[in-house]
């Protein structure tokens, strides 16, 4: 009996808990949502601060959207959209971060949070690049925003955080590069190799990939002039001697250095038969 009724006032007690934990809950709702629904935007914009203060950030997102419009004009109108933007990026929305800080930027060059806000922004461009093997597009485009912002800030205390965004990506765009290039070279368009291999030491010349690079350039240009017609071989074998000298005179001690040797004697033997076939053969007579 004792047993009983001790589970009985248990299940009363735990149920009385729970009940006020739901009308806690149910009473900081309904406070949150009679602000969302009312018509005055100072209480808004108030309690939006208020929000973002505790932490709150997709609240306080939620009322300074509502605000927006109708402080638009006046003195709160900069502080409020930075807010606002500040709020999406503190909650990890970083696309609709990313967008009203490039509204605020537009709309507000002189607001004394400009150069953060453009910094912000910069951070969520950052977040939504990808890894090297997929579509570096939003990479090149995180890029130009880091220039353009050193250029316009080169003594924010943001330099330091823009420079190591800007090396990562770098590197990023640098191995989908050379990635890209060396595919073709492994699937035998040694062609397509070439002109790829060409562009990614032009457009990345400090590249962490550039000897091995250099190497496929000399791999690819010996094996396009193995498969080319006769003709075409002897220009094609010089080709690959110029490649070699270019390889060796930056890597003299490279991994590569026996393959590329044997490379270049075949291709010299190459250009020196068909020299020998061209030069015409001198006829001597006797008077």
């Amino acid at each position: 009996m004792v047993l009983r009724n001790a589970f009985t006032v248990l299940r009363f007690y735990s149920g009385g808990v729970a009940l006020c934990a739901m009308l806690l809950a149910g009473a900081c709702t309904t406070q949150y949502d009679k602000v969302l629904k009312s018509s005055d935007y100072a209480l808004k914009y108030r309690t939006a601060g208020t929000y973002y203060e505790a932490g709150k950030y997709q609240k306080a997102a939620a009322l300074y959207e509502q605000s927006a419009m109708y402080y638009r004009g006046l003195p709160q109108d900069d502080s409020l959209n930075f807010f606002l933007a500040k709020s999406y990026f503190k909650y990890g929305d970083i696309y609709s971060a990313e967008y009203y800080f490039s509204q605020f930027c537009n709309a507000f060059p002189r607001s004394p949070f400009i150069e953060e806000a453009y910094y912000l922004q910069i951070v969520s461009l950052y977040e939504q690049t990808y890894r090297y093997e997929l579509d570096q597009a939003p990479s090149y485009k995180t890029l130009t925003a880091i220039d353009e912002f050193l250029y316009a800030y080169p003594k924010s205390e943001y330099v330091a955080q823009c420079k190591e965004m800007k090396d990562d990506l770098l590197q990023r765009i640098d191995e989908k590069q050379y990635e890209a290039a060396k595919l073709y070279y492994l699937t035998e368009d040694y062609k397509a190799a070439t002109v790829a291999l060409r562009t990614s030491v032009r457009d990345y010349p400090d590249s962490r990939f550039r000897e091995e690079i250099l190497y496929l350039m000399v791999a690819a240009a010996y094996k396009y002039a193995e498969q080319s017609y006769q003709h075409l071989q002897k220009d094609r074998y010089q080709a690959v001697i110029d490649e070699y000298y270019n390889f060796v005179s930056e890597f003299p001690d490279s991994k590569h250095r026996k393959e590329v040797e044997r490379m270049f004697e075949n291709a010299s033997q190459q250009v020196r038969k068909e020299q020998a076939k061209n030069t015409p053969t001198e006829i001597t007579t006797n008077n």
